[in-house]
């Protein structure tokens, strides 16, 4: 989650605290700081949307994500990927963060198959002008795929025929990264559905069932609705938290949302990741949203006025999430998907025992 602005008027809606899910004892009463929207009547010009040239190629889910219903209503995904990837320089200097592998295949690309699983038909992405490389990803090979056709690399040649198979992929060019609510601000002009989808390509969700899927399962008219996952109170510090009431084991109606809080003032345990569902209504309020931290306009921002009208659900989510967005969590990743082939699992550990 991004950080918030400097602080909430003096109007600002009361901070109502998570209730306990089934089980659960209630914690006992906290103070935290509430992520509300500033409003102000001017926003950063958006360059014009350029729709890359790329037909709608062959991309296959990994093996542990099929689709579990039509989902109708979300035809589209937006991917915010115009970071700079700061983390992981110098390799980022050139080579896009959403494309380094993950085994043999780039993080973006576990986002787009999580979403074509979920019944995605379109993907959107958000990128910026020194990212070419990501548009190219998702467009035919011809040469490539004649080369492999000519040497008689079949299972090669299938492997990259199925990139992108089954979904659009389109870009918008973001000429300044002025935060994710920005970023989500630019795809507007493409964007023409009452709903759709938004998933950061850093979280990469190793799931029976695609995570954004049990989102768009959870979502209802006119409501948003944010990926939650339980995560130990000494690390609430790293997260936006949820504060609301449970309406299912599963499924909380938020009310606030405080910002990175230090467990001792925490409302819950509850933290945003990056998977979201919104109403198409999001893109107005992100136009009135003041700028934050950093001259950022926060998507935190835009949610917390959804979430003072009572128009926020957040879904806690089935799957093991990994955070690619930092070394560790990128080592992390790669690891589990490894052992997750069998022809190198026994190979990886033979190495990791030598260490």
């Amino acid at each position: 989650m991004e950080a918030p602005g400097d602080g909430p008027p003096a109007d600002a809606p009361r901070l109502v605290k998570a209730s306990p899910r089934p089980g659960q004892a209630r914690p006992p009463p906290r103070a935290g700081r509430t992520v509300v929207a500033r409003h102000r009547p001017r926003i950063p010009p958006i360059a014009h949307p350029v729709r890359a040239p790329l037909l709608p190629t062959p991309c296959s889910p990994p093996e542990s994500l099929v689709p579990t219903s039509s989902r109708s209503a979300v035809r589209t995904a937006v991917l915010p990927v115009a970071g700079l990837g700061t983390r992981f320089l110098p390799v980022t200097k050139a080579v896009p963060k959403e494309m380094l592998p993950l085994v043999d295949r780039p993080c973006i690309d576990y986002a787009v198959a999580e979403a074509v699983a979920a019944g995605i038909e379109r993907v959107v992405l958000v990128t910026s002008p020194a990212k070419a490389s990501l548009a190219r990803y998702y467009e035919p090979d011809p040469d490539l795929e004649a080369h492999l056709r000519a040497h008689g690399k079949d299972e090669l040649l299938a492997r990259v025929q199925a990139i992108g198979r089954g979904v659009q992929v389109e870009t918008v060019i973001q000429q300044q990264a002025l935060g994710l609510g920005h970023a989500v601000l630019t795809a507007r002009k493409v964007v023409d559905d009452e709903v759709f989808a938004v998933l950061l390509a850093d979280d990469v969700v190793d799931a029976a069932e695609p995570a954004i899927g049990q989102l768009i399962d959870a979502w209802q008219p006119g409501h948003a609705v944010v990926a939650l996952m339980e995560v130990p109170a000494e690390e609430t510090r790293r997260y936006g938290v949820c504060a609301g009431l449970w309406r299912e084991p599963d499924l909380m109606e938020v009310h606030a949302m405080v910002e990175k809080p230090a467990p001792a003032v925490a409302p819950s345990n509850q933290a945003i990741v990056g998977r979201y569902v919104l109403p198409r209504e999001i893109f107005a309020i992100l136009e009135r949203t003041d700028e934050g931290s950093g001259g950022e306009i926060q998507l935190t921002d835009a949610l917390a006025t959804l979430a003072a009208r009572g128009q926020v659900l957040g879904k806690v989510f089935e799957g093991r999430r990994f955070d690619t967005g930092n070394v560790l969590g990128f080592l992390e990743a790669t690891l589990h998907y490894t052992r997750k082939r069998p022809e190198l699992r026994a190979g990886l550990d033979e190495i990791l025992d030598r260490l």
